[in-house]
């Protein structure tokens, strides 16, 4: 119901856009961007090592300016990524910017409604494929698994940004919790699972900080998330409840011709379930993981991209040789890690169209689907591969 209702507050937006396209008040954009794409010896992005056309990305944005401190924001996109996540259209934000203050040196925005978040280097970029670095994140940070929990909220979200003697500081937090559908519910858990898990908040805060006449960015940020599993009449889980906390710290360093940044992050998930043939699962383990990036601007038009990602699901079981002895059946122990060297190459054909290609070879399954049953893994051999090309237009 409330997809639907953003998704009808979506479209007349887009429609005072389309109507209006030419007054002061209003800006819109949009995206086209459609490739092939294949996972290799993984279910990852395509079965069998099938290579398909599943990665489409269509958009549209807008910005409304009610007055001079109200505006109004959002964007309706339609994705198609293969197995990465459930294709379809989807509501990626749509909120209200109240411009709290604005002085020469500080600005201070608050956001109500579905808002986007900006708590790491990429988050804000994410969604717009012209904008991220490269056609997938670094998976230890930017699981896709989780594209649209993680993208946006329903909630509230503020933004303070102050420049002074010590540089230039941006601090945010927010609050609220982001719908899910069935499908969903059965990624997380397990195909079986007839109810549906609900995120109870989720709670953010970072700060980034830019000293002054440098080109170094350093930030960090915290995550507080609650969610508990609604079980229908006749289930196999009949409750589970889980916490995830999460730190990440990251930094970035823009040159004239290159760019390199890295994030690192450290979650510990809590998890608590009783189902209906008696047992019981409770886990306690903490992650850790990141990646470290390097662009090089070959030329004005010519990127290059170089990355290392890594993840282990427990920093108690780096080898995975734990989940070989789950009460619900073996899980392979290379779904207990995950680790990726990826290559790419991007060309702006014009200032509105880019081609971009890249390769990544894999070792470990344990970022590609939810560790914690056996029938809710996505099949991945211990080493694997995948690659894209991707066209992309935007207005």
């Amino acid at each position: 119901m409330i997809q639907r209702r953003l998704t009808g507050a979506m479209l007349a937006l887009m429609t005072m856009a389309e109507a209006g396209a030419q007054t002061e008040n209003l800006a819109w954009h949009g995206f086209v961007a459609q490739g092939i794409t294949s996972s290799t010896d993984s279910h990852y992005i395509t079965d069998d090592n099938d290579i398909t056309a599943e990665l489409t990305e269509a958009g549209i944005n807008a910005t409304y300016i009610l007055n001079s401190s109200l505006s109004v924001a959002g964007q309706l996109v339609y994705l198609d990524g293969g197995n990465r996540f459930s294709p379809g259209t989807r509501v990626d934000y749509l909120f209200v910017d109240w411009r709290v203050r604005q002085q020469f040196d500080w600005q201070l925005n608050v956001h109500f409604g579905r808002y986007k978040n900006r708590h790491w280097l990429y988050s804000a970029t994410q969604d717009v494929p012209q904008t991220r670095p490269s056609i997938t994140l670094p998976q230890s940070i930017y699981y896709d698994g989780n594209r649209d929990v993680a993208l946006s909220s329903d909630g509230i979200a503020i933004q303070s940004t102050s420049s002074g003697n010590t540089g230039t500081w941006d601090v945010r937090w927010s609050y609220g919790r982001s719908p899910l559908g069935k499908d969903d519910s059965k990624k997380l858990l397990s195909p079986q699972v007839q109810g549906r898990v609900k995120q109870d908040f989720v709670h953010q805060f970072s700060t980034y900080w830019r000293p002054d006449a440098s080109q170094l960015q350093l930030g960090v940020s915290l995550l507080q998330s609650e969610f508990t599993y609604d079980p229908a009449k006749q289930d196999i889980l009949l409750s589970g409840d889980s916490m995830i906390d999460r730190i990440t710290l990251a930094a970035r360093y823009d040159s004239e011709n290159w760019e390199l940044s890295m994030e690192l992050l450290r979650d510990r998930l809590i998890y608590q379930g009783t189902f209906a043939n008696g047992l019981n699962l409770d886990v306690d383990k903490t992650g850790e993981g990141g990646y470290i990036q390097w662009r090089y601007f070959l030329t004005q038009n010519v990127t290059a991209l170089a990355r290392i990602d890594t993840y282990d699901v427990d920093r108690q079981d780096r080898k995975g040789k734990l989940l070989e002895q789950s009460p619900f059946g073996m899980i392979p122990a290379h779904y207990g890690y995950m680790d990726e060297i990826t290559l790419g190459l991007s060309v702006d054909i014009t200032s509105q169209v880019r081609l971009s290609g890249e390769y990544s070879r894999v070792r470990g399954a344990g970022r590609i689907a939810p560790v914690l049953f056996p029938d809710a893994l996505i099949y991945a051999q211990p080493y694997w591969s995948n690659w894209s090309l991707q066209l992309m237009y935007w207005f």
